[in-house]
Order: structure tokens, then sequence, then C-alpha cells
């Protein structure tokens, strides 16, 4: 039995959201295929994230200098506890789903808050003399992302951070990793067709994933 993270980053629901929709009909179709894997879904608007602030820098600051956990401030302890919750429950899945828009050409930043969460030295990648190099090997992830113009190819291509983003930092660690394109959502004919075809594509990497 594997254990795959659905990790959605978007405010709305999947009646409102393009990426949602999809990613809904893959976890769907990945439950079918799969029936004895657990999914557990990350609503990440929903889930505290802490940033990596003040608080976090000198709570690992002083761990690393010898202090115990005790030591640390209210604040400290409680951001620094719950940034471990997050990093172990990553590193024990063997599968990631994650859902988003594009805004700004990139990913929202809470979801940036959780790659920050989870790109921790030791855990999930290792310096070496030759570089850095993942501890996460075998395991496998998706991206699906919803953009209301077309970035996987043309003019637009260049300033795609979305994709572009996660594939980098899933391959940090290690892990392996695809994307589904939900793209030129804004176009109001063409984006039902869009959508339709995202779907499409999604359960047919469900079966596989």
């Amino acid at each position: 039995m594997a254990t795959v993270l659905y990790i959605t980053a978007h405010p709305l629901n999947p009646e409102e959201s393009y990426s949602l929709a999809v990613g809904k009909e893959f976890i769907e179709a990945y439950r079918e295929a799969n029936p004895t894997d657990e999914v557990v879904h990350l609503d990440l608007y929903k889930e505290n994230i802490p940033q990596i602030d003040a608080d976090v820098l000198r709570g690992w600051g002083k761990l690393r200098s010898g202090s115990t956990f005790d030591q640390l401030s209210e604040a400290e302890k409680s951001k620094v506890a719950r940034l471990e919750e997050i990093l172990n429950q990553f590193v024990a899945a063997d599968k990631y789903v994650y859902v988003s828009p594009m805004w700004n050409f990139t990913v929202p930043p809470v979801l940036k808050a959780y790659t920050d969460a989870t790109s921790i030295p030791g855990k999930t990648f290792k310096y070496t003399e030759n570089g850095p190099v993942g501890l996460l090997p075998g395991k496998k992830a998706l991206h699906i992302q919803a953009s209301g113009s077309v970035y996987s190819e043309g003019p637009l291509a260049p300033i795609e951070m979305g994709h572009s983003y996660m594939n980098k930092i899933l391959q940090f660690y290690g892990i392996e990793s695809e994307a589904i394109s939900v793209e030129g959502t804004a176009i109001s004919e063409q984006a039902p067709l869009v959508k339709e075809k995202a779907i499409a594509q999604a359960k047919e990497v469900a079966k596989r994933f």
C-alpha cells in the first residue's frame, strides 16, 4: 500500500477552479485504480504552514548550537514543531500530487511556503562535494496547473515558472515528476474543451501513476 499526498493550493472549490476540477477527477480515477492506497488531502489554504521567519531561523539556530527544544521561545517551539510535522509527513509518503493555479507566472505563495517547509538538508536532500543530492529517489510526483494563457509552448514559454519551479524542486529531492497543463482557460470559447482534454489526460495518468 502506498501513501499519496494530494496537495491542493487553491482557495476555491472544484466547481470554481479548473485546476481543482482536474485534480478531483485524477484522484477519483487514482482511487479506483489503487483501492488499497491511502490518499491524504492537504488543502494548504486550511493547513498551518509556517513561513520561514525570524522565529524559525532563530529556533533552528539554537537547536544546531546545542539548545534543547524546551529552551526555545513559545513562538519558536510552535513553528519549529509544526514544520517538523510537515516534513516528516512529506518524507514518509510515497507519491505526491500537487494542484495549483498559475498566479503571476508561478505557484501561489502558500505552495511556495510548503516547498520551503519540505526543503530541508539531511531530510529531502544533502550537500556533497559534487553538489546537492536528492534523498527521496524512487518516489514520484505530479503537478496539475491551470493557467489563463498557454505557457507550455509559444512566446510565453520562457516566463513559465510554475511547472518549471515544481519540477526543479522535486528533482532536487530526487523525485521523478510530470505535469498536466490546463491552459488557455481565460479564452471562454475554448475553456470547456481545455478542461475536458485535461481531465481525460488526468484519468490516463492516474491509471499508471
